[in-house]
């Protein structure tokens, strides 16, 4: 029997051999080896894995590719139409951006023009099959670590893009793209391409295409270009937002390098003779971009903003934006739009450029806040046709006074600490100060040295000696020598976080030195209006905005809001607010008490008397006002003393007080009570 088993058993052998044998070839996990390396894979396991990935990936390769079609549907220039602006309320405010395109055949190019955008963009256009594999692989690195995915496009793929594609950045779109760039290259010749991509790019300024770009920047045919404005044109291909020199100095410096970059290219490549090149060593510069019709007034200041915004907050590039059929719906209301402008007319009209030197170069800036951030009502300058820069958004004027009941908060909020790590301790409203003029600026190690060697010391408005004041009192009575020394005591670092978290940005701060608490910072008019609507709002803060929805052609886009956050307790804003109330009632805010019940508010003065403010809020707005001199070629700030033929003793809050006092007359002063 046993005989009989194992005869049995060795006839099965064999078979279970036979029947394992190709599994065994794999041998995986590996006999013979023992823990952990009875699975790392011997160099054939793993070329067998490599050739059978490789197989698998070709197969999906040629699929893709085969199954890729090149669209019959255009992206449609033909839906092409005004943005339209609406006031909070839902009227129309205007319409903009009506879309600028022509196309020219690539004859009327000139050639040095042609090989200016290709020295930019593609030197190697004309002998590439339609994709740079260098190029694509830069890019898809780039798309997978989240970098920029800009760079790695040809011509003929930027032209699949313009006509084809949307402008998303993900792995299956560059895919597409790079297929039909190459189906598109063996249908199409170069100079047809090359054509379609000149008449169907992006320019800024309204413009699609190289036609209605040369118009739009040198009022010209684009038959009459020279090499070198060409060379800026092609600047504007890797973004006009960035390279047009209108909007703004660092603009202008990347459109310059680009443009000599280009220039020199050309001269590289061939293109360009070094004799043709040294006749261009003057930036070719373009023609100041033309306000459109329809914003005149306070009106373009919004819609420029309005635009800035959501531009910033939603997926929407300016190439898309351009456009049209867009619907704006921004927070601003009209009435006190226009109640804010009639003010400052107001106000103003002792102003004298013709007779007066003292008020050559005035600006005025103004902008209301709601407590829930929309930004209600601006005053952007004397007309947005005559002067495009927008006063309320500036941040080049210093704050002054106006910034300690901010100090105060940080003093509320965090307490003090006067000795070297010793522990801090808590501020009240009637925690007492020294409010003399010239009293020494304190540190936990002893005095605060300034740079001039000299010891700094407080500055009262008229050097006024106030003696023991409380904090309360000081905020009230807008006494600066106690304010600068809290802010000390708090940690001048604590008070800048503090402003921060109430929504001054981080580039308008000022630096960290004793007048940091007195108002070195330079906030715009929005901003600072914005901080001071938390102390109405319970302390609650949120970011200024000035669209509240976007459609295009009826449909949503996602906007980005932004949301409210606990900046400060209700105690503490409780406590600045009463201060602010005080200042209104019995303070330096006095002035204002005839605009009616319930206000709050505080002046804003600096030592060098280079700009006034009035920043208060009722229940339902703050407003902040700035009155300043400068020329806005430098914006290098000038005194204010004797602005309107006023005696040199009078404050430089005067006229900014006169602005907020009858704006809030005309909105109706305390509609919040």
């Amino acid at each position: 029997m046993r005989a009989h088993q194992g005869g049995g058993a060795e006839e099965e052998k064999p078979e279970r051999r036979r029947r394992w044998r190709p599994l065994r070839r794999l041998d995986y996990p590996r006999g013979g080896r023992r823990g952990a390396r009875r699975w790392v894979p011997s160099w054939r396991q793993l070329l067998l894995v490599l050739a059978a990935g490789t197989t698998v990936l070709a197969g999906w390769g040629t699929w893709f590719y085969v199954t890729t079609e090149v669209p019959d549907d255009l992206n449609s220039f033909a839906t092409q139409q005004n943005n339209v602006y609406y006031w909070a309320d839902g009227t129309e405010m205007a319409r903009v951006g009506e879309i600028n395109r022509q196309e020219v055949p690539l004859s009327r190019v000139p050639e040095s023009v042609q090989w200016a955008v290709l020295a930019a963009e593609n030197e190697t256009f004309y002998s590439d099959p339609g994709i740079s594999v260098k190029g694509i692989s830069r890019a898809i690195y780039r798309m997978g670590s989240g970098g920029d995915t800009q760079g790695g496009s040809t011509i003929t793929q930027q032209y699949v893009k313009n006509i084809y594609l949307n402008q998303r950045q993900d792995i299956s779109r560059k895919l597409s793209e790079i297929v039909i760039s190459i189906k598109l290259d063996q249908r199409m010749s170069k100079q047809d391409i090359l054509a379609g991509y000149l008449n169907t790019s992006w320019f800024g300024r309204g413009s699609y295409g190289i036609e209605r770009a040369a118009a739009a920047y040198y009022g010209k045919d684009v038959s009459q270009l020279n090499p070198s404005e060409g060379a800026f044109l092609a600047s504007l291909l890797k973004g006009a937002g960035q390279f047009d020199p209108a909007l703004g100095a660092e603009n202008r410096k990347r459109a310059v390098d680009r443009w000599s970059w280009t220039l020199d290219r050309m001269v590289k490549i061939g293109k360009l003779s070094a004799t043709e090149r040294a006749k261009y060593t003057v930036f070719p510069e373009p023609r100041p971009q033309p306000k459109a019709a329809g914003l005149s007034g306070q009106v373009g200041y919004m819609v420029d903003m309005a635009r800035t915004y959501v531009e910033g907050h939603t997926d929407i590039t300016p190439a898309q934006f351009d456009l049209g059929g867009h619907q704006i719906y921004t927070t601003f209301e009209k009435p006190k739009v226009t109640a804010l402008a009639a003010a400052v007319q107001d106000a103003t009209k002792g102003i004298d450029p013709d007779s007066r030197q003292s008020d050559q170069l005035v600006r005025v800036g103004a902008a209301s806040v709601a407590p829930d951030g929309r930004i209600v009502a601006l005053y952007g300058g004397p007309d947005y046709l005559k002067q495009g820069f927008n006063n309320a958004n500036t941040s080049t004027v210093p704050v002054g006074s106006a910034f300690t009941p901010l100090v105060y908060a940080a003093g509320l909020s965090q307490g003090v600490q006067r000795q070297r790590d010793a522990a801090r301790s808590p501020v009240l409203p009637t925690t007492v100060y020294n409010g003399d003029n010239g009293v020494n600026v304190m540190t936990p190690e002893g005095p605060y040295w300034g740079r001039d060697g000299q010891i700094v010391k407080t500055a009262n408005d008229g050097k006024r000696n106030w003696g023991q004041i409380s904090l309360r009192t000081a905020v009230e009575q807008s006494v600066s020598g106690p304010m600068m020394q809290l802010g000390m005591d708090v940690g001048l670092d604590r008070v800048q976080q503090t402003a921060a978290d109430l929504g001054l940005l981080p580039d308008s701060m000022g630096e960290l030195v004793p007048a940091f608490t007195v108002g070195n910072s330079t906030p715009s008019a929005v901003r600072t209006a914005d901080a001071y609507a938390a102390f109405a709002a319970g302390g609650k803060h949120t970011d200024p905005y000035s669209v509240r929805k976007i459609t295009r052609n009826g449909a949503p886009i996602e906007l980005r809001l932004p949301s409210a956050v606990q900046a400060l307790s209700p105690k503490v804003a409780g406590d600045v607010d009463a201060a602010l109330k005080g200042a209104v009632r019995t303070g330096s805010a006095k002035a204002v008490a005839a605009a009616g019940p319930g206000l709050a508010g505080t002046p804003g003065t600096n030592a060098d008397r280079t700009a006034g403010w009035f920043v208060g809020y009722s229940g339902q707005v703050s407003t902040a006002v700035t009155v300043y001199r400068a020329d806005l070629k430098d914006m290098k700030l000038l005194s204010l003393e004797g602005l309107g033929g006023a005696s040199p003793d009078t404050p430089d809050s005067a006229l900014p007080t006169q602005v907020w006092t009858s704006y809030m007359k005309g909105i109706g002063g305390a509609a919040g009570r």
